[in-house]
């Protein structure tokens, strides 16, 4: 399985000159790979053949361009291999129906990482701090917030500079992991539905709140204002667009900071979750709540949630979401009930819980039937706690904060 850990570097004046240059060099390489590529008539190869043969290049352009001496042979190779990638990434929007033209040159502004394949790159210590040693350029000092696993082989390293102009690196990093069986213990099984105003609820009787970001929004709508009266490419435009690029950041990092913490809980206390399959990309082209359903990410935290559950053992499925709120998970009967009604009563058995806590308990019931565990058409057993039990999300995030049983404990007790 690939993994990705991503770091921030701590890169001094004089490392960030150097990285920029390198930066330059692959970005002009790239344009000029790009130029060559288009020259190339389309019946002269496959896409891979044509892109190689510019690669195979490389060496007689450093008889004549001195600096690409001065870079990794790999991060070169890379710079041209990326034509490859983004004509792959051209087609697949034009197979989906996207209009689409030519891959265009790359301004300084839009070409902001490069990269190391296989080798060229080791992390080291220097000085009492860990560095990250790049081959033909610096020992870069870095932050590792987070230990990369001892039976992890790194792969390659890619170096970005953000729009905020923060550095950071990020691995790639394979290990050896056999899918995981479905679990033997269904007591240990859990169904999720997320929603807007709870984001997570699941059969345990536990209901995550979404997470508030509408200070860092109207934060971000104030200096997006300010940036669109200063003179654009002026010294004050570029502090300013720095600044509405790190308010992008921080929404960006507390976003995802809450759904990787959400998403790990549940991979680590449980042997299997079941989902919804949702179609996210149809909702976002709805014209009504278009804006909240982008910022749930609900297809991030999905995604999060998968590869998370690959890596801690666990078994995750996802179900078919149609009719799981409207079905009664006791005895099946479905109920048509509109978006404002909050609570599922059944008329046919009479069975009463939570609108969302109902849908989890089909969600959960779907899950187990698809793997064939423990499935059973029974009433709903007793949670572990009540299902009006609600985490705000500010909890979730609290760094060094307990694990989300205990605070779910602790806001019961409250």
């Amino acid at each position: 399985m690939y993994y990705a850990y991503k770091y921030r570097l701590k890169p001094s004046d004089a490392h960030r000159e150097e990285l920029d240059r390198h930066r330059d060099i692959c970005r002009q390489l790239y344009n000029h790979a790009l130029y060559r590529f288009d020259q190339i008539p389309e019946d002269a190869g496959t896409l891979n053949q044509r892109v190689r043969s510019i690669r195979d290049e490389l060496p007689s352009l450093k008889e004549w361009w001195d600096g690409l001496s001065g870079v990794y042979s790999t991060v070169l190779q890379t710079a041209v291999m990326r034509i490859e990638q983004n004509v792959k990434s051209l087609g697949g929007l034009k197979e989906d129906g996207h209009g689409v033209g030519q891959l265009t040159w790359k301004p300084p502004r839009e070409f902001r990482s490069f990269t190391y394949s296989q080798s060229g790159f080791k992390l080291d210590k220097k000085g009492g701090q860990t560095v990250l040693s790049l081959s033909k350029l610096a020992d870069i000092p870095i932050r590792l917030h987070r230990a990369i696993p001892d039976d992890a082989k790194l792969k390659q390293v890619s170096v970005k500079k953000e729009p905020t102009g923060e550095w950071f690196a990020t691995f790639g990093v394979q290990m050896d992991r056999e899918p995981p069986e479905p679990p033997e213990n269904p007591e240990k099984c859990v169904g999720i539905d997320v929603g807007i105003l709870k984001y997570a609820h699941d059969t345990d009787g536990t209901a995550v709140g979404s997470l508030d970001l509408s200070d860092d929004r109207e934060r971000l709508e104030r200096e997006q204002r300010k940036l669109s009266r200063k003179q654009h490419e002026s010294n004050n435009w570029e502090r300013q667009r720095r600044r509405v690029a790190e308010c992008h950041a921080d929404l960006r990092r507390k976003r995802r900071d809450f759904l990787h913490k959400l998403s790990n809980y549940y991979a680590r206390e449980y042997d299997l979750v079941a989902v919804e399959d949702l179609n996210v990309k149809g909702m976002m082209e709805s014209p009504s709540n278009s804006r909240n359903t982008a910022s749930a990410a609900w297809r991030t935290f999905l995604s999060l949630l998968e590869y998370k559950c690959k890596r801690e053992g666990a078994h995750f499925v996802a179900v078919n979401p149609r009719g799981t709120t409207k079905e009664c998970a006791s005895c099946g009967v479905s109920t048509d009930k509109p978006l404002w009604v909050r609570e599922h009563s059944c008329p046919a058995c009479g069975f009463e819980a939570d609108r969302d806590a109902n849908a989890a308990w089909n969600i959960r019931s779907r899950g187990l039937k698809d793997v064939g565990v423990g499935y059973s058409e029974s009433t709903p057993v007793e949670t572990a706690l009540p299902v009006d039990t609600v985490v705000s999300a500010k909890r979730v995030i609290e760094a060094g904060s307990p694990t989300l049983t205990e605070r779910t404990a602790s806001a019961v007790s409250e």
